[in-house]
């Protein structure tokens, strides 16, 4: 499967501190989790890129077209001038497709030799994200550090090893970006909620002595 690459850095840039990338099993993912740190790392004019392994197309409410997410996730990389790969892989069946995926990000890590790699955590319940969580750890354990972001709805369990502290700033633009998913916000999620987006931000920032954080767990971590 050909993914969709949405293009605007130079990754061969030596000026670039860190090469990080961004995985979500589905769009939408990556904002939920960690939008506030991608934004931050965004600032700091890291190279970034984000990957997403499905546009959840079969999960989408009655009548919306079905690229509606793909759209909407489109939107929001695009206002943050952030590289993209885009597959289409069909939700709730990425176990299925467990090599190709692997293969997918062993490529990634020729092409991109990111430093660190952040992803769905191996605790989380949802049978996508726990596949993209296993084939993240083979593809990357020996060349990159390894983060988890938190979706408090799919865990039983989390454990905040790591805090990326946030500005008032950052979480105002998290908030704005999980807006574009109007799709989600029609389908009632409660996770879109401005409500639940500042309180477990200032949950978090309150953990690490900060105004607002993201926590993280560590798979591994180099130096």
């Amino acid at each position: 499967m050909e993914p969709i690459v949405n293009g605007k850095g130079d990754h061969s840039n030596p000026d670039c501190k860190l090469r990080i990338l961004f995985l979500g099993p589905h769009t939408d993912d990556v904002e939920l989790g960690s939008g506030g740190t991608l934004i931050r790392f965004l600032k700091q004019k890291y190279d970034v890129m984000i990957t997403v392994f499905s546009t959840a197309s079969d999960s989408l409410p009655e009548g919306l077209p079905k690229d509606t997410l793909k759209k909407e996730f489109e939107e929001v990389t695009t206002s943050l001038e952030v590289d993209t790969r885009i597959f289409d892989f069909k939700v709730r069946y990425l176990n299925f497709c467990r090599q190709r995926i692997l293969e997918e990000l062993v490529k990634l890590n020729s092409d991109f030799s990111p430093d660190l790699v952040i992803g769905p955590s191996l605790n989380d319940f949802h049978q996508d994200h726990q596949t993209v969580a296993n084939e993240m750890v083979r593809a990357f354990k020996r060349s990159a550090s390894i983060i988890c972001y938190e979706l408090p709805w799919n865990h039983l369990t989390f454990t905040t090893q790591l805090f990326v502290r946030l500005s008032r700033e950052d979480i105002e633009m998290k908030a704005k970006l999980l807006k574009s998913y109007k799709s989600q916000i029609l389908a009632n999620k409660p996770y879109f909620s401005d409500e639940f987006i500042y309180g477990l931000a200032k949950t978090r920032g309150i953990q690490c002595n900060a105004d607002y954080a993201e926590a993280f767990e560590i798979l591994r971590w180099r130096m």
